[in-house]
């Protein structure tokens, strides 16, 4: 069994749903860095707009003005751990990739900014494409499928395939179902269910469960109790494959994928 990266969550954010407003000094936003690090995050994902369920998008201007800083704190106490800029805007992608991220993470799958794909280009950085059902301003309302696993199958078929096609690598493309984004309980249930059907697609899968709000309507969990609930998943999610763990509490995760591997020893 593959040990999956855990990548922490660093959301510079007033309004995100777990976290907004926590880290939103340059001091709180340093701890929280350092902190993510110590607990042994692989990859540190910086956002400064929220993606929650109908959220109000923000300015290029406030987002490079929340996320540069973090991203030049985060280079301040590593200079080699991965950095993946979590936006959909090709303006704030550049100057992140500029300020020292290496990834970019985009939960439009490169379909909100037509420019998105010329920055993929010019900088050769590993590229996160997730499946969403609409909008956050409108994606949790009433989202359906017939088959929700084949259907963000197929799509991730059809946007590798038009990644490929405008030069990016097989091997840069990392996709993520999109867990809560255009999903009920059942569909993310779904998701989880079947990481391996996504893996048998050729590419890195990242999942992004963390604190989601199917652990509330599961298991009756405010936001702020659901990091164990979150490592449970990730444990069951790194016996079936999945490559990335997109989580806010690292600790928790990292234990949770020790025991996940020590119990997959034969």
């Amino acid at each position: 069994m593959k040990k999956p990266q855990i990548m922490g969550i660093l959301n510079v954010t007033p309004d995100s749903f777990s976290d907004g407003g926590s880290f939103f000094d340059a001091q709180s936003v340093y701890h929280q860095a350092e902190q993510l690090l110590a607990d042994g995050a692989d990859i540190i994902d910086i956002g400064g707009e929220s993606t929650r369920p109908f959220a109000e998008s923000v300015s290029e201007s406030e987002e490079l003005r929340r996320v540069i800083p973090t991203i030049q704190a985060v280079r301040s106490l590593s200079a080699s751990v991965p950095i993946s800029i979590d936006t959909t805007k090709a303006v704030v992608a550049r100057a992140a990739l500029a300020a020292g991220a290496t990834m970019l993470n985009d939960i439009s799958a490169l379909r909100h900014d037509p420019e998105m794909i010329t920055v993929a280009q010019e900088y050769g950085c590993p590229v996160i494409i997730m499946h969403m059902q609409g909008t956050p301003g409108n994606m949790q309302v009433n989202p359906q499928y017939m088959d929700v696993v084949a259907e963000i199958c197929a799509f991730f078929r059809e946007r590798t395939a038009w990644l490929e096609g405008q030069g990016v690598a097989r091997e840069r493309i990392i996709i993520d179902p999109g867990i809560g984004f255009g999903k009920t309980l059942e569909h993310n249930l779904a998701i989880l269910r079947n990481v391996a059907a996504f893996k048998q697609l050729g590419f890195p899968v990242l999942i992004g469960h963390s604190r989601k709000s199917f652990f509330g309507k599961l298991l009756g969990l405010p936001v702020e109790e659901r990091d164990c609930a979150t490592a449970v998943v990730s444990a069951l999610c790194t016996k079936q494959g999945a490559d990335i763990l997109r989580v806010h509490d690292v600790a928790k995760t990292a234990a949770a994928v020790r025991l996940a591997e020590v119990l997959a020893e034969q």
